[in-house]
């Protein structure tokens, strides 16, 4: 089996710094890769000063950590699961921005983790009739007014599966981020939905095999939800529950949170009414109305154009630089610098100053978290 070091290294750092998921993300942003933390592993307070005990502890002997690294790979291999180090082009990009990001992710999947426009739809357990027919027409409508969107859910009863299976139906690929590893599957109830995702979108976690679907794991799981998505949408949500924990980490990546409101009074409308009365979700009613605030309607009006064969040379006397920029945002947008710089093979301060050209005649437009978008 051929393993790539920065891989393996990257595998045993999880589960040295396993309860201290930012930790182990400082040390990674800071030297650059798991194989020089691994370097530095003797004298780790010479890069983290104030590494605890614990930590130093945990680096003095690091060999079984380094076996569980090679079987897990070793069984990743072999199951067709990919290791996504926080470096890699196909590492969700959205999640950079987030501190407490995951190191590794494991991902199993057809489906672009960094499409232009992804979304998760989030809920409680207890789906009501009410709640399915939301799901229902927001899906199918969303197909129509943005139809190369990516939907993301937590496979849990309820919300997580409606909007899988919605996705599904309307031909839009779908996500399902899991609190357990790639090994089984909870609930498994939701098997045969998951075995359409894998060839219409995939199956996403950041725990190795042989881990469990313990409750802290849910939690866990939720900021990647949240994380990896533009904006989080709240179906149905009792006054306390998993769907208004997502929304919570969404609003402190400053990501767009929406929801659906619902009659007062009812339990499972409790949740979102409540964050819409604070202002911490913006009230939707309709696809259109989630398209519209995220400026997202020129994307049918392309859908449409490419359809009918017209290729759009939108952007003519551009320098050879901001062509291959403006390629690079063409086949995947809404990328940071650092990145933009990476995929172009071209130095940061060229990559800066040509941004600014390009923002200046109106091409591009940066947005939060350092993020920049090609206009349509």
């Amino acid at each position: 089996m051929n393993i790539n070091q920065e891989t393996l290294y990257a595998v045993a750092l999880t589960r040295i710094n396993y309860f201290n998921v930012a930790t182990s993300l400082q040390l990674y942003r800071k030297l650059g890769s798991a194989t020089t933390i691994m370097e530095h592993r003797h004298d780790i307070r010479a890069v983290l000063p104030d590494a605890t005990p614990r930590l130093i502890e945990a680096f003095k002997d690091v060999s079984d950590a380094m076996r569980r690294a090679e079987k897990e790979l070793e069984f990743d291999e072999s199951h067709r699961i990919k290791p996504l180090v926080f470096n890699d082009d196909e590492y969700p990009q959205r999640l950079h921005e987030c501190e407490d990001a995951p190191l590794v992710l494991y991902y199993r999947g057809s489906a672009d983790l960094n499409k232009q426009r992804v979304i998760s739809i989030v809920g409680t357990r207890h789906c009501t009739v009410y709640g399915q027919e939301l799901i229902n027409k927001f899906v199918s409508q969303l197909k129509e007014l943005c139809p190369n969107v990516l939907i993301v859910s937590g496979l849990a009863y309820g919300v997580d599966i409606h909007a899988h299976r919605n996705a599904l139906q309307n031909g839009l690929e779908t996500v399902g981020v899991l609190a357990h590893g790639l090994d089984y599957l909870y609930p498994t109830a939701h098997r045969d939905t998951a075995t359409e995702m894998l060839r219409q979108g995939g199956l996403l976690t950041e725990f190795m095999t042989s881990t469990n679907a313990d409750k802290m794991n849910f939690v866990r799981r939720n900021r990647i939800i949240a994380g990896t998505a533009d904006a989080t949408i709240l179906v149905e949500s009792a006054a306390h529950g998993g769907g208004l924990i997502t929304a919570d980490i969404a609003n402190s990546y400053g990501r767009d949170v929406f929801a659906f409101p619902g009659n007062i009074g009812m339990p499972y409308s409790e949740g979102c009414n409540n964050l819409i009365r604070d202002n911490k979700a913006a009230l939707i009613t309709s696809a259109s109305d989630f398209v519209k605030a995220m400026g997202w309607e020129q994307d049918v009006k392309l859908k449409k154009a490419r359809e009918k064969g017209i290729e759009r040379q939108m952007f003519p006397e551009l320098s050879d630089d901001e062509a291959r920029i403006v390629n690079a945002l063409q086949h995947t947008n809404d990328l940071q610098t650092n990145i933009i710089a990476m995929k172009c093979n071209l130095p940061i301060t060229t990559v800066a100053s040509t941004l600014f050209s390009l923002e200046l005649k109106g091409i591009v437009k940066l947005y939060a978290g350092g993020v920049y978008h090609l206009m349509g």
